[in-house]
């Protein structure tokens, strides 16, 4: 009993928690937050220990390939049941979900943003009043595609949770320190890290270092894992153990709460008396996890010429046709440029697949100018793209001695999807009107005189 008393006194609020983690990615993991809370050799036994209910959180069909299965199996002082009643649909107005295409809205063209400012005054913005939706692709009913979004968070949840229905979210913080309190445990996440929050699993955002601005990528299909590395072999670009999935942590709160779930695009709420967060053990494969991409071990070519830009790849989510991602998360960091008698930037391109970008700090080498920390570019799919007329005539002319970049960090969220601007993306967030004009100044350096003999 006194094992008991010390553990709800520890976890009554998370602010007096220290997160603690467990190692890897897609792991089997147990953990407990009470001795003798997680049963051995049984998932469903008949009294569970603490008075506790068995309850089962699947990330994917019961027969799913067992390499592939995900499951969690959950003991908490309320099944999940208890933790909905009626519900009242209500209004996110910002939080758009595809199919969404806005009829005097262009989503034909390359654009770029500033960051998104901060409110200012006495507005108070949460995880789920302060989501800006940009952009939004495929079709979240038949779980295809994505949206991306720019959150702004002021203010902490107060006795108020949230899951969604539609998606895992891939959270990319920008500015500010955020913390994550999920039924499976508590994740810290500030800039130069991202989490990973699966699909259904219930949480609260609190503020721990405002206000706090950053990117999700919104993924409606299938879950994100780590890309086949191929000739690459067994290391490098992201290793599982740099993976941490937090241990089991419990509310046991009396207090008058609100849940909200967004479901097919709509968001409904419910009123209950207590926290949700009741999970005192769990045991499984589907958890949330962050992961700090400072571990990011980069690949590049040591000769001449470069890869394509997928060997940037930290996380993907399949789409079901091989080799062509529902979304690619690549990150561009710090790193050397080495190779012989190349341009070394990224060349001019334009592809099937709909990128888009956001600066988490620094120059990217490709838009040296314009585009700043905050900021986002789209391009979108067959549309031509590539370095400004400054970063052209730099790399064309540079003395080619091993040359480090330093001090950037950019992503990239990639889709088989146009991605549809949103009329927030396109009447209310800084657009930068004249980023078109980044490639006006390219000269025509055409002479049939002057080829090689």
């Amino acid at each position: 009993m006194l094992e008991k008393v010390k553990a709800e006194k520890r976890f009554a609020r998370s602010e007096a928690t220290e997160p603690g983690y467990m190692p890897g990615f897609g792991n089997d993991f147990e953990t407990e937050a009470l001795p003798g809370a997680l049963p051995k050799g049984v998932n469903s036994p008949q009294k569970c220990e603490y008075g506790l209910y068995g309850e089962q959180l699947s990330g994917t069909a019961f027969t799913a390939p067992s390499h592939q299965n995900e499951r969690t199996w959950c003991y908490r002082i309320r099944p999940s049941v208890k933790h909905t009643s009626r519900f009242e649909k209500i209004e996110l107005p910002y939080w758009k979900t595809a199919p969404h295409a806005v009829d005097d809205v262009i989503s034909l063209g390359q654009y770029r943003w500033d960051p998104v400012p901060m409110p200012q005054g006495a507005e108070a913005l949460t995880w789920l009043t302060g989501m800006r939706t940009m952009t939004t692709a495929g079709d979240v009913n038949t779980q295809v595609g994505m949206a991306s979004h720019i959150y702004l968070v002021t203010a902490s949840m107060e006795d108020a949770y949230f899951y969604s229905a539609d998606s895992e979210l891939l959270i990319v913080p920008q500015e500010g320190k955020l913390r994550f309190c999920t039924e499976l445990g508590v994740i810290d996440l500030e800039p130069k890290e991202i989490a990973l929050i699966p699909r259904g699993l219930v949480y609260r955002v609190e503020v721990l270092d405002g206000p706090a601005r950053g990117f999700v990528c919104e993924n409606y299909g299938q879950k994100f894992e780590l890309p086949g590395r191929g000739p690459i072999g067994a290391n490098c670009m992201a290793n599982r153990r740099d993976f941490k999935t937090p241990v089991a942590y419990f509310e046991d709160r009396e207090a008058p709460s609100t849940l909200t779930i967004k479901w097919c695009g709509q968001f409904h709420e419910t009123k209950i008396g207590h926290s949700p967060l009741d999970v005192v053990a769990w045991h499984g494969n589907y958890a949330p996890c962050k992961y700090d991409m400072r571990n990011y071990c980069p690949i590049g070519a040591i000769l001449f010429d470069h890869p394509d830009p997928s060997i940037f790849t930290v996380l993907t989510a399949p789409s079901g046709v091989a080799g062509t991602a529902n979304i690619d998360f690549v990150l561009f960091r710090e790193r050397w440029s080495v190779a012989e008698d190349t341009f070394r930037p990224p060349w001019y391109h334009k592809n099937v697949m709909s990128e888009l970008m956001g600066n988490i700090y620094g120059q990217y080498d490709a838009k040296p100018q314009g585009f700043v920390p905050g900021g986002m570019s789209l391009h979108n799919m067959m549309l031509p793209h590539g370095p400004d007329r400054h970063a052209f005539e730099k790399a064309s002319n540079a003395d080619l001695k091993p040359d480090k970049l330093d001090n950037t960090m950019s992503f990239m969220f990639e889709t088989r999807f146009p991605q549809h601007l949103t009329e927030f993306a396109a009447k209310e967030a800084p657009l930068q009107d004249d980023y078109i004009d980044c490639w006006e100044s390219l000269e025509k350096k055409f002479d049939g005189t002057k080829g090689k003999k």
